[in-house]
């Protein structure tokens, strides 16, 4: 069986890491691109810790520097969440992996072609690359048969704002390009992942039976641990790149999902960065997000436990 390729695109802090391992250590997929974009922390942090993962996974997955900021207005990171450095400012060691000079939109449209009709795309942090790559060639989502965003909080419940999830509220513009433009898109938010706990011990084990690549991610996440224990939902380690990137490699284990049309919210004072679902399908807008509502526990923890190296 031929394995399917996959570009993701990300801003590599404790939970994309998380995640990249989970794609990088499957056995169905091929890691083709690693497209880095500005967001949990400055571009220069994210594209040094997207190389430090490539290091210690032993893999060759290229590294496509992308944009340094959002679209049109500066944002707040969240390194008080993962670190100033996005991996918990433990000081790793300086990463041999080198980074490619083709911009992330550029690449995110070469290989479209290059994988045309097989391309799976998974959107880890904000959408300013993609959204970049579509004003380019607005064809892409024809080469292009599965796209997987992480983003949006589609009860309104967010986790940067009252309304606002992080990835879309750090560049809305850049989110309604691409929810307006993209045809048909899985969509996994940060309702979801708390609806899809794992267990800080849980995680203790993994890390500590993991060898070599358990304890680099036990070391970059110490400091996020901490700061999720001090939170109202801190009784458990919520990992929503990770949830996404379970969805993106073993759809299958998908148990709920809806399909309904998204808007992003760009004016709006108190709302800036808010997804906006027709949940009863009264506008007559495109119906192009199916929402992953639940996926299998079992499943997604035991892909986690494989990545860690426990599996």
């Amino acid at each position: 069986m031929s394995s399917i390729p996959l570009l993701i695109d990300t801003d590599p802090g404790v939970d994309d890491a998380l995640a990249i391992l989970m794609a990088l250590r499957h056995a169905q997929h091929r890691v083709v691109a690693l497209t880095i974009a500005a967001g949990n922390v400055g571009l220069e942090h994210t594209v040094r810790n997207a190389r430090s993962l490539v290091d210690i996974a032993g893999s060759a997955t290229p590294i496509f520097p992308g944009c340094p900021a959002p679209l049109l207005h500066a944002a707040e990171d969240a390194a008080f969440v993962h670190g100033q450095d996005g991996f918990g400012d433990v000081a790793l060691p300086e990463p041999s992996t080198r980074v490619e000079s083709e911009h992330a939109a550029l690449a995110m449209l070469r290989l479209s072609h290059e994988h045309a009709g097989a391309l799976t795309m998974v959107m880890l942090g904000p959408l300013t690359n993609l959204a970049l790559a579509l004003k380019l060639d607005p064809t892409l989502p024809g080469r292009v048969p599965r796209l997987l965003i992480m983003g949006g909080a589609v009860n309104l419940r967010g986790n940067t704002s009252v309304a606002a999830e992080f990835n879309v509220a750090f560049d809305p513009e850049a989110a309604r390009i691409v929810f307006e433009n993209w045809p048909q898109f899985d969509l996994l938010d940060w309702e979801a992942t708390l609806a899809h706990p794992l267990e800080f011990d849980d995680m203790a084990a993994w890390c500590a039976a993991g060898g070599t690549v358990g304890d680099f991610y036990a070391r970059i996440s110490e400091k996020t641990r901490h700061w999720v224990r001090s939170q109202p939902f801190g009784r458990h380690w919520h990992s929503a790149d990770g949830l996404a990137m379970a969805a993106a490699l073993e759809p299958d284990a998908i148990e709920a999902a809806e399909t309904h049309a998204v808007v992003v919210e760009t004016e709006g004072r108190a709302c800036r960065g808010a997804t906006v679902v027709d949940w009863k399908d009264r506008s007559g807008a495109r119906r192009q997000a199916r929402i992953v509502q639940r996926y299998s526990q079992s499943r997604y923890t035991a892909l986690v436990a494989m990545a860690l190296g426990a599996g």
